[in-house]
């Protein structure tokens, strides 16, 4: 099967440059999944572990790949309010 795939584009040229973008939209796809999976506090992998695992992420660090001119200070009142709940 790989060699008719292999011969069919070596005979039809102008095929090259689509699966060269489907490969490179694939590979870029499963890529961005697993990034996700593993480095987004909002993808919960393990329920029975931590079932509110946005309660430990860090306000400072920002979760975006690009954050721009971001200032975070706590609200006393949500803070006041966590403190009562635990």
């Amino acid at each position: 099967m790989n060699t008719s795939f292999f011969q069919m584009l070596r005979t039809k040229k102008e095929l090259i440059p689509l699966v060269g973008v489907v490969s490179c939209a694939g590979v870029g796809a499963f890529s961005f999944c697993i990034y996700s999976l593993f480095c987004k506090s909002d993808v919960v992998i393990n329920k029975s572990g931590n079932p509110e695992p946005w309660e430990t992420v860090d306000p400072a660090k920002p979760q975006k790949l690009l954050t721009i001119n971001q200032k975070w200070k706590p609200i006393e009142e949500l803070e006041h309010v966590k403190k009562l709940t635990k």
